[in-house]
């Protein structure tokens, strides 16, 4: 049986960032969010033998991670660091989705966005949530909480959704808004934050995955 884990698909400024914290910290399990997988991507972007011999002592998960992705994907790195901008993204994407193959697979993780809930849709042990909430809210939340431009709020909420739906369409070949894909649908606008992650808390431990 596959270890368990959890993906947070998010509309933007919904909360859900909020939310994964908050259930990775309740649950103790490991957050991998999009500074993660960056952080993977930039050690993996080193020469397979300076990330093997990186860490002697023994390494934390990012190391794992970024050590397992360049010794067993030499392709995709073929030089010294480069920046994501500096990769293609055909490139990008395929190291993307080997991270969360990779993060998976070790279990009592906590993976946000980046098409997890679509690469991982077959997964027997996940249980796959989607955050929402109404727009007004969102822009309020965007503009309050995340310190957007209050003239350009709404414009970056829109585009944001348009920009991260089509790329699980892209690739994946899903709506990444039906809810038909998720085990839970959440809004923290109804629930609040510390409701909504407490609504997760409490499947995965209906679940006995604690």
């Amino acid at each position: 049986m596959s270890p368990p884990l959890i993906t947070i698909t998010r509309q933007y400024a919904s909360g859900g960032s909020d939310i994964a914290q908050g259930v990775a910290a309740a649950l103790k399990w490991t957050l991998i969010d999009n500074e993660f997988v960056d952080s993977v991507a930039r050690r993996a972007g080193l020469p397979a033998a300076e990330v093997a011999q990186r860490e002697e002592r023994a390494p934390g998960l990012l190391e794992r991670l970024a050590r397992t992705l360049a010794i067993a994907s030499p392709e995709l790195f073929t030089g010294p660091a480069v920046s994501d901008a500096e990769r293609d993204e055909a490139t990008i994407h395929r190291l993307t989705e080997r991270i969360i193959h990779e993060a998976a697979a070790m279990g009592r993780v906590v993976l946000v966005g980046r098409g997890a809930q679509a690469i991982l849709a077959q997964r027997p042990d996940a249980l796959h949530v989607y955050v929402v909430g109404s727009k007004p809210w969102r822009v309020r939340f965007a503009v309050e909480r995340m310190g957007v431009d209050p003239a350009k709020a709404e414009k970056t909420v829109e585009e944001t959704d348009r920009g991260r739906d089509q790329y699980v369409k892209t690739y994946y070949g899903r709506a990444r808004r039906d809810a038909a894909n998720y085990d839970l649908v959440v809004s923290a606008e109804r629930l609040g934050l510390d409701g909504a992650a407490a609504l997760v808390v409490a499947e995965a431990r209906r679940r006995g995955w604690e």
